[in-house]
């Protein structure tokens, strides 16, 4: 469901609508305005998405003539999207997914503005995954840069470093997702420790997990 960039935007219009009914005015400019990559999205591709989830049946259309969700009174009658019972059990398993799909350049930004759908484990593993393609093409641009430095202009290499200070950018932002998700799955992990033992206590002298 993913792979394709209309898949990328139904995943984005499930997770959006995961919160509150939206109509599809309202749910482009919150796809416009949470996704870098959809800030050119227009009516013309955003409602063939909205008709096959429609078609689908993960969402359903209220109908201009249905009252709005309470978030949304006082506006005109718009036809109001929301998630089905399939919608949400769709949208949950695609957010339990944390394969290479997850981590490629069209689908990543839409994973991590979801992330707080996600459980921990699963973005640990996208952001990891994440990093290890980054490194990988980040080795591949030094050795591109190393092997063209003598034959290309100055400009050439001014993109060439512009384009390695970008991913070592991303990098470094990433290890600090990483740790920060580390330490949150660690904190995650004493809590259901401590919840399962009876009177909800951590052993005599405590117990650090690595």
């Amino acid at each position: 469901m993913v792979r394709s960039r209309a898949g990328v935007l139904e995943l984005a219009i499930l997770g959006l609508l995961h919160d509150t009914p939206m109509h599809g005015y309202e749910l482009r400019k919150r796809l416009n305005l949470m996704l870098g990559s959809f800030r050119a999205l227009s009516y013309g591709s955003l409602y063939p998405a909205l008709r096959t989830l429609s078609d689908g049946g993960l969402i359903v259309s209220l109908g201009s003539d249905a009252p709005p969700p309470h978030a949304l009174a006082g506006k005109r009658a718009r036809n109001v999207y929301e998630l089905t019972a399939d919608g949400k059990e769709r949208l949950a398993e695609a957010l339990t997914t944390s394969g290479p799909a997850a981590w490629d350049d069209e689908n990543f930004d839409v994973r991590f503005a979801l992330f707080a759908q996600t459980d921990v484990e699963t973005r640990l593993r996208i952001l990891e995954g994440r990093r290890t393609r980054l490194a990988e093409r980040l080795d591949q641009l030094r050795t591109s840069a190393a092997r063209t430095r003598e034959r290309v202009d100055e400009y050439t290499l001014e993109l060439q470093r512009h384009g390695l200070e970008q991913v070592e950018r991303e990098v470094a932002w990433l290890d600090g997702l990483i740790d920060r998700e580390r330490d949150a799955g660690r904190a995650d992990r004493r809590r259901r420790r401590t919840s399962s033992r009876p009177g909800g206590t951590e052993p005599a002298g405590g117990s650090e997990e690595p």
